[in-house]
């Protein structure tokens, strides 16, 4: 890496803030009724049903912007998406997969932490024994997708380490240690398996019927032995995360060695293709939301790390920030847009399984992760995850 940016300043930091929280308040009249898709289409989130995987970046933001402001503007907003949600789990509306954690933690998980709402907690707590009903004793894991069962889909994937808190936040609160538990077994599992040698990730990993391990392969990689860019972003943040909760050695030597190897494969400005088997000069589009999501990730290693290991990641997560900010967020905000640009959902290559869309565009995650790293520099923040 040559001529890295320069680390975002504490200054920089709170108008880059600023910034998101204008937005996301430009947006509230569009996205409170009703949820933000996934992706934008030519710069703009379509409205959505609350029936997709990621329906709860969107009321993550909401929860830092009020956070960052105390309007109450942001906190009736989230409440209503958190009643939404309520709703989604107890009528069972497309649940039947392992997003609860990237779902209920941003929209309910935050909203009970920061305003006490029950029913959002009631919501969360439901979401969590949802994602129990995805486990398998037989290898060990929360299957990904698909029924129950069906060899096609005996599968993981290394995604699933953001879900994990949800289980193990629900073990606080209830005080029923059976989240936790199936929460441990799978990050075993996932950091023995979704890890290779030289610390690049499997976006998937498929498990023998027997419980005994199969294959790694990917589904929205370029393909099987590439390193999809966000896959090794949630590595690198579903790692040290793990870390803070089992405190197991081997985590922490995912955190390490998946670092190492997303530092290796990056452009000067710090923010990956979709695929870092590639370089910008390919033609291959970005994805600023890996970015983003490795930003937070180290800014947790920071919390939860000895300063003589962790000083020099607040530094480095300072100029990621500072290249989003700086070169990927828009200059002003516009109804309906993101945070950040630039951003990849799923690309469709030869050697994949998945549906091309959301190429070069704004994301909800993204746009998350986004400002949660800003709010990490900006606050000593208590974490959703």
């Amino acid at each position: 890496m040559t001529n890295k940016p320069l680390p975002i300043t504490g200054g920089e930091a709170r108008a880059a803030l600023d910034n998101a929280v204008a937005q996301v308040r430009l947006n509230l009249p569009l996205y409170t009724e009703t949820c933000q898709n996934h992706s934008s289409v030519d710069g703009i989130y379509p409205p959505c049903p609350n029936e997709e995987w990621t329906c709860g970046f969107w009321p993550g933001e909401i929860w830092l912007a009020y956070e960052h402001t105390g309007d109450r503007a942001f906190r009736d907003a989230g409440l209503v998406l958190a009643a939404s949600f309520d709703r989604r789990i107890r009528e069972k509306i497309v649940v039947d997969h392992h997003d609860m954690g990237f779902l209920y933690t941003p929209a309910c998980v935050a909203a009970y932490k920061l305003t006490g709402d029950r029913a959002a907690r009631d919501a969360a707590v439901l979401a969590a024994d949802q994602l129990l009903t995805r486990f398998q004793p037989k290898g060990q894991f929360l299957q990904a997708w698909g029924p129950m069962g069906e060899p096609g889909n005996y599968r993981f994937i290394i995604d699933c380490l953001l879900n994990l808190p949800l289980l193990y936040w629900a073990s606080a609160e209830t005080g029923d240690g059976k989240y936790a538990d199936i929460a441990n077994r799978h990050t075993a599992v996932c950091l023995a398996n979704s890890f290779r040698p030289d610390g690049s990730t499997y976006h998937t990993f498929y498990m023998n019927p027997d419980g005994s391990p199969g294959s790694g392969r990917t589904c929205q990689g370029y393909r099987d032995d590439s390193f999809w860019a966000r896959g090794q972003a949630w590595g690198v943040y579903g790692s040290i995360l793990s870390w803070r909760y089992t405190k197991s050695p081997a985590a922490l030597d995912a955190f390490r060695k998946a670092l190492d190897f997303y530092l290796t494969r990056l452009p000067g400005d710090l923010v990956p293709c979709w695929d870092m088997l590639f370089q910008p000069d390919s033609g291959e589009p970005r994805d600023s939301s890996s970015a983003a999501i490795v930003a937070c990730g180290l800014l947790e290693a920071v919390r939860v790390l000895p300063r003589r290991e962790a000083g020099g990641y607040e530094t480095l997560a300072r100029e990621m920030v500072g290249s989003l900010a700086r070169d990927y967020a828009p200059a002003r905000p516009v109804p309906g847009a993101g945070l950040i640009a630039h951003g990849t959902y799923s690309k469709k290559s030869p050697y994949n399984t998945c549906t091309q869309e959301g190429v070069d565009e704004f994301t909800s995650w993204g746009d998350y992760f986004y400002m949660e790293a800003l709010t990490r520099l900006c606050a000593d923040w208590d974490p959703y995850w």
